[in-house]
């Protein structure tokens, strides 16, 4: 399994517990339009990734992130870093 692979996974397993309308979920998913995520969970989430990958996604980074995809790449770049 790919680095990319391992992290969706992570990913969607952490997205699971927010994700109330059971939506499929694949790297064009969006937060707020498919998930319908408000700001608080959306913070609640961010919080969620940060503590299981240790990083820090900045405000200016999770603006930018709209899908799943997004943030998986997001997450390999900055484990990258």
């Amino acid at each position: 399994m790919s680095d990319r692979a391992a992290i969706f996974e992570t990913v969607t397993g952490l997205i699971q517990p927010f994700n109330k309308k059971g939506v499929a979920l694949s790297d064009a998913t969006t937060f707020q339009h498919d998930l319908e995520w408000d700001s608080l969970t959306v913070m609640d989430f961010v919080a969620a990734i940060e503590d299981d990958f240790d990083i820090i996604i900045t405000m200016n980074m999770q603006a930018e992130i709209e899908t799943v995809g997004q943030l998986v790449d997001a997450v390999q770049k900055l484990k990258d870093a």
